[in-house]
């Protein structure tokens, strides 16, 4: 085993995975969670190996083509594939049918949070068999898996909308398979290859049919059976991997219906005003905090950003945010800050503190308090997407299970106020 190519090949293509996730956060430009996952899921599947050259570990040379290596390289590629790849491998909590709490572990969630993908290595025969029944004892089928996504994307929504899933199998994929995930709404990826059907001949040396003397009715029960026979051999089928019916890659037409609605938060007011926002970032403030955020407007404006979310749609706050809002520019805010909030709140929409039913489940805690709960909960009420900096309570809610539609900037404080006495760069 220790000279195994076979061998040699897992051990090289697991150093090669590792390398190609660490240059996954390069490539999106974020941060992707559950990288360090992946990463040690990875390491522990090559160290395994590596024990298996060094002789420590014995197995069979077949079990080398059935490890989880061809799982997880097949969640790298997918990634790799994608464009705004927020997480892997990350765990979704949703209630199943029988009304149990379930999880769900998705390979790859991109398009920032609009599709999840299952990443699917194991080859287009053992899959065709398990849906067939002809798997072993406890596997379960791609369709039934199918159904769990559907199940928990139905419970996860982003921006009010279902995720889109995507199956990409990366050895093939029964034609007929296939077109059972597409009746159930699920897009695919990878080559369709064909099925034939299995014919089996039933002979009986005994039986003449010169000599046959049946009845009418006895007749018409042969048949049916014969019609039944028919129906059972079309069941036999078995995977012409030969015979590639369409290979399709992933779907570049996924169109996402964009929330027409957003709810402004505190931070955000603040934000879209702030002297610093409006180009007076070139000074160092007495105040750490306020330097690091001038420092980070320069090095990266806010405004486009909240303008280009905001263009062409419909903007909300509750009444808890611009009481809060008008106070803390009473307290803080100059004369520009000042006249910028009046501007911006001539286009937003105020209404009631309204929390939606869920929000009110949250407990209170350090990160979850009341202002929070009334302000993200009045948009989930309102079907809204919520602009904010917070993203200290968007974590501590979903901590709780409770999943907002967010859209997090950098924030930026009032600082009008302060820069007579900052030091200009």
């Amino acid at each position: 085993m220790a000279t195994s190519p076979l061998l040699q090949e897992c051990i090289e293509t697991a150093e090669d995975l590792l390398k190609r996730v660490d240059l996954l956060c390069s490539r999106q430009d974020q941060e992707v969670e559950g990288r360090a996952k992946l990463c040690s899921k990875l390491r522990a599947e090559l160290k395994f190996l590596q024990k298996v050259k060094a002789g420590h570990v014995a197995i069979k040379e077949s079990h080398l083509q059935s490890t989880n290596l061809t799982h997880l390289k097949a969640v790298v590629e997918s990634a790799e594939s994608l464009e705004n790849v927020i997480s892997v491998l990350h765990v979704f909590a949703y209630e199943g049918l029988d009304g149990r709490k379930q999880t769900l572990v998705v390979d790859v969630v991109a398009n920032q949070g609009h599709t999840w993908i299952k990443a699917i290595g194991r080859k287009a025969e053992a899959l065709h068999n398990i849906w067939q029944g002809r798997g072993q004892y406890g596997d379960k089928s791609v369709i039934r898996q199918a159904e769990d996504y559907l199940e928990a994307s139905r419970q996860q929504l982003i921006q009010y909308s279902n995720p889109h899933i995507i199956f990409a199998f990366y050895n093939g994929v029964s034609s007929p398979m296939a077109d059972r995930l597409k009746e159930m709404g699920i897009s695919v990826k990878g080559d369709i290859v064909a099925v034939n059907t299995v014919v089996e001949s039933y002979e009986d040396d005994d039986e003449d049919e010169e000599d046959s003397d049946f009845t009418q009715d006895e007749q018409d029960v042969e048949d049916n059976n014969e019609e039944d026979d028919e129906e059972l051999q079309l069941m036999h089928t078995r995977v012409d991997r030969d015979t590639i019916v369409a290979s399709l890659a992933f779907p570049t037409d996924v169109k996402v219906a964009e929330c027409p609605r957003v709810n402004l938060d505190i931070t955000t007011l603040i934000t879209y005003v702030s002297s610093l926002s409006h180009g007076n970032c070139h000074f160092t403030f007495r105040e750490y905090v306020l330097t690091e955020q001038a420092a980070q407007e320069r090095q990266e404006k806010v405004l486009p950003k909240l303008d280009a979310f905001m263009e062409g749609k419909e903007l909300f706050a509750c009444q808890s945010a611009v009481q809060d809002f008008r106070t803390i520019l009473d307290t803080l805010g100059g004369p520009g800050e000042r006249e910028r909030a009046e501007k911006l709140l001539t286009r937003v929409t105020v209404v009631p503190d309204q929390p939606s039913e869920r929000t009110q489940r949250l407990v209170i805690s350090s990160k979850v308090n009341h202002r929070s709960l009334m302000i993200f909960g009045t948009g989930d009420a309102l079907r809204a997407v919520t602009m904010t900096a917070n993203s200290g309570f968007v974590r501590a809610a979903a901590n709780q299970g409770m999943r907002y539609s967010v859209f997090i900037h950098q924030p930026r404080a009032l600082t009008e106020g302060k820069e007579w006495r900052a030091t200009p760069i």
